[in-house]
């Protein structure tokens, strides 16, 4: 596979981003998709070896259409600027953690967790924390965890969750809004020779947050 073919339409496509311009580097676009398709196989291919889950994923399953939603958005520039793979036993539109790949100039990740949950499930997500917080602790913050997800969550509310004591010693972790992680890293990290290694090595970590939060939402999914 060939990932600078990725980085170099996307820069190009940020500076163009007009349907002109794209239709008439169709190919180029084409050319990238297939090169991003090659990779997302190769990491469910390497994820398949550690969660058994993933076994029979299709890539087309996991990847997001380059056209961009802008009926909404004050932004209508037509082409998303990135390349995305959510790789998902139960889909990419799941409140189940999967594994998260992004190829986007200046802005590459590797992510996962479970995304704006409803309220409900976010309720049960914090209980599950608050009532096996040693097992959650030992996991987000064991250092080999920590070394490619620093940090969980993105937004947090400002005080102690109702239902949650204030001075709750993790009460941290109950702010979240979301429980996502990711780990960011360098251009170069998708183009070194090493690379599926070290993004296996950091999904092997982030399974064991993915089955600590999925065991609440298989619950929650069940009643």
């Amino acid at each position: 596979m060939n990932i600078s073919v990725v980085f170099d339409f996307l820069k190009k496509l940020a500076a163009n981003n007009n349907r002109e311009w794209f239709n008439e580097h169709r190919d180029e676009y084409e050319r990238a998709r297939a090169e991003f398709e090659k990779l997302v196989a190769a990491i469910i291919e390497r994820i398949s070896v550690f969660d058994e889950s993933i076994r029979g994923v299709q890539v087309k399953d996991c990847t997001y259409r380059i056209y961009r939603d802008t009926r909404f958005s004050p932004d209508k520039t037509p082409y998303k600027t990135h390349m995305g793979a959510y790789i998902n036993a139960k889909g990419k539109k799941s409140d189940h953690c999967g594994y998260y790949v992004h190829i986007q100039p200046a802005g590459c990740l590797l992510a996962g967790g479970s995304y704006c949950p409803s309220p409900k499930l976010l309720k049960a997500l914090r209980q599950a924390v608050y009532d096996n917080i040693e097992e959650f602790v030992s996991i987000v913050e064991d250092p080999e965890f920590k070394k490619y997800f620093p940090r969980i969550g993105y937004n947090f509310v400002k005080t102690a969750p109702k239902g949650f004591p204030k001075d709750f010693e993790y009460i941290e972790y109950l702010k979240c809004k979301e429980y996502c992680c990711d780990y960011a890293v360098a251009d170069n990290f998708f183009t070194s020779p090493d690379m599926l290694n070290r993004v296996e090595d950091a999904f092997r970590q982030l399974k064991r947050f993915s089955d600590f939060t999925n065991y609440t939402i298989d619950e929650f999914e069940e009643d």
